[in-house]
């Protein structure tokens, strides 16, 4: 039966409030008032199932999460109204109407009505940190305060979107690869369960068989006894290190550490985050923003630790009136032509223009690196796989082809 929570005052006055269960609210009030209480509130209560309410507002914040090209879309659109001469507030409006996602929409039109109740427009977005950045604020922010917000917007959604597609084209060149191992893995772990072991069955017992054949029935005992365990011991043992990499700086600074490290990937890696680095520190310092403070939205920008203590290192040592290149050169991280061209730049005073052809140029690196890599990744793939066929194939036939020739 429901229950509901209500408050009501009793003969002497005083108040009471507790719970009862009825069929309706109206039921519930009879019951209270043939009691002789006189009823202020009655509410039903919700029943919750522990932990039911987080899981459904992460579910929502994951299905409304705001993509970086809607970002894009926005910050582009609102740049081309803004130039139009279109007050802010109502730019913000429209835009917000024209936005398919629900939480987006909902965040702009906030944005709107703190802007139209006196609040600046960068610090409307600080609000939310998950949609708008500490570098997006900071570049609306100068945009507000130098007066040219439009050109600022504009070179904001071109940013993003350089970002967007250099992220894009690293998650694009990993999937057909990730792809094609999971379907084999997948395949070769239904053949040890299901195929080989009735393959066993049709042998005749006590048959001498290959090396191979017995390396394959071993690997489907285990897969048909023990792997479940091992699925099991595998997955909680990948979300323990994922949970001390996002919780433990000291894990994350290990993991990250370990990425630069690894071979092939490890050099395109460092340039992607060099090429991150360089234009974000020549963005902040085209749109007038201080040096020091430059560095520090750079190091949270980045994307990883090993760089963000060089970089707040870098920070560090500006404030006490040394330079970047000097701390960059002490750290192999840092790839030799970066701390180059940014002792040239400081020798010039255009180190925003110098770092911006350093992330031109590692970006069309990466793109060649990766275009490469999934050619070269390919026809591996297809002697891996063409490999490890041919080992299931031999250790089924061998043994057949040996009981015929018994006959």
């Amino acid at each position: 039966m429901p229950k509901f929570q209500y408050t009501a005052r009793n003969q002497a006055g005083k108040i009471e409030s507790d719970i009862i269960e009825a069929p309706s609210v109206e039921a519930a009030v009879s019951v209270l008032q043939n009691q002789r209480l006189f009823v202020t509130d009655v509410k039903p209560i919700k029943i919750q199932i522990a932990g039911l309410d987080k899981f459904l507002k992460w579910l929502m914040a994951v299905l409304n999460r705001v993509k970086s090209e809607d970002t894009v879309i926005f910050t582009r659109q609102l740049a081309i109204l803004i130039q139009a001469k279109v007050p802010l507030v109502q730019s913000l409006r429209v835009l917000s109407k024209q936005m398919k996602n629900p939480r987006f929409a909902e965040i702009i039109n906030n944005a709107a009505d703190d802007v139209d109740a006196g609040t600046v427009f960068s610090r409307a977005l600080a609000k939310y940190p998950d949609v708008f950045s500490n570098f997006f604020i900071q570049m609306v922010r100068s945009g507000e305060i130098s007066g040219r917000l439009e050109e600022t917007l504009t070179y904001l959604s071109e940013y993003i979107n350089r970002q967007y597609l250099l992220n894009s084209k690293v998650r694009g060149s990993m999937i057909y690869p990730a792809f094609i191992v999971v379907t084999f893995i997948l395949v070769g772990a239904a053949m040890m369960i299901w195929v080989i072991p009735n393959l066993i069955s049709v042998l005749p017992q006590g048959q001498s068989l290959p090396f191979v054949t017995q390396i394959i029935i071993w690997l489907s005992n285990f897969t048909i006894h023990w792997g479940w365990i091992l699925l099991i011991i595998t997955i909680v043992a990948v979300y323990f290190i994922v949970l001390a990499i996002k919780k433990s700086p000291e894990w994350r600074y290990a993991y990250d550490g370990l990425k630069l490290r690894l071979p092939i990937f490890g050099d395109l890696l460092k340039k992607i985050y060099l090429a991150r680095f360089s234009e974000t520190l020549s963005t902040l310092s085209s749109a007038g923003i201080a040096i020091s403070q430059s560095l520090e939205i750079t190091a949270d920008v980045v994307g990883n630790s090993v760089y963000r203590k060089i970089i707040l290192e870098a920070d560090e040592s500006v404030r006490k009136g040394s330079t970047i290149s000097a701390v960059f050169g002490r750290h192999p991280e840092v790839l030799p032509m970066v701390t180059q061209m940014i002792f040239v730049g400081e020798q010039t005073g255009k180190i925003d223009t110098i770092l911006k052809q350093v992330a031109a140029f590692f970006t069309d690196e990466v793109n060649r690196a990766f275009d490469n890599l999934v050619n070269l990744i390919e026809p591996i793939l297809i002697v891996v796989l063409g490999i490890g066929v041919g080992i299931l194939v031999a250790a089924i036939l061998l043994p057949i082809y040996n009981m015929v020739n018994t006959f």
